[in-house]
């Protein structure tokens, strides 16, 4: 979700949310625990992901002027099917859930929140047609073409695991380009 006018929204109201900086390696949410908050990203970067197997699946980055909570979490009360932890050190705007609920009234942000909302839904929905629909190489290209920042940012292993492949089909995948 990219949330330019929602830090201006908030930065008019500071006492709606709480501006904080985590180290990198801080778990935000824990898969299990029913999440209170809405992170807005002002710097660095989380990422989401859950356990399976023992392995660590990456579902998505959030970075700069994005936001992210486990949403079905956040808004119905129940576990979370994720971890959110910070990648790099980051600073966030933390949105509670009363919070949030009382905000919903207010029109101003209704025009800002929902569109912001609907996009990040669109995205999710893209996101699972290429799972079901691309190959890895297609998902790879598609990732180079709409966010190649996280191909320099983020270790390999997490990229594989976002594009739900091995580090070695990553590598392959590479090389034939």
């Amino acid at each position: 979700m990219h949330i330019p006018d929602l830090h201006s929204f908030l930065k008019t109201d500071l006492h709606l949310s709480a501006e904080i900086t985590y180290p990198a390696k801080a778990i935000l949410l824990e898969e299990g625990k029913i999440s209170d908050k809405m992170f807005l990203v002002k710097n660095g970067a989380l990422r989401v992901f859950f356990y399976q197997d023992g392995k660590e699946l990456t579902l998505d980055f959030i970075t700069e002027n994005q936001a992210v909570s486990s949403f079905d979490s956040f808004l119905n009360g129940i576990p979370s099917d994720f971890v959110i932890e910070t990648l790099e050190p980051a600073t966030v705007y933390e949105l509670h859930a009363d919070t949030f609920q009382k905000l919903l009234e207010d029109q101003e942000f209704q025009r800002t929140f929902y569109p912001l909302f609907y996009k990040r839904f669109s995205e999710i929905n893209k996101r699972l047609i290429s799972f079901l629909r691309d190959s890895p190489q297609k998902r790879y290209e598609q990732l180079l073409k709409n966010r190649p920042e996280l191909l320099l940012r983020f270790p390999q292993h997490y990229i594989a695991s976002y594009l739900g492949i091995t580090s070695v089909s990553l590598s392959r995948i590479r090389n034939r380009r």
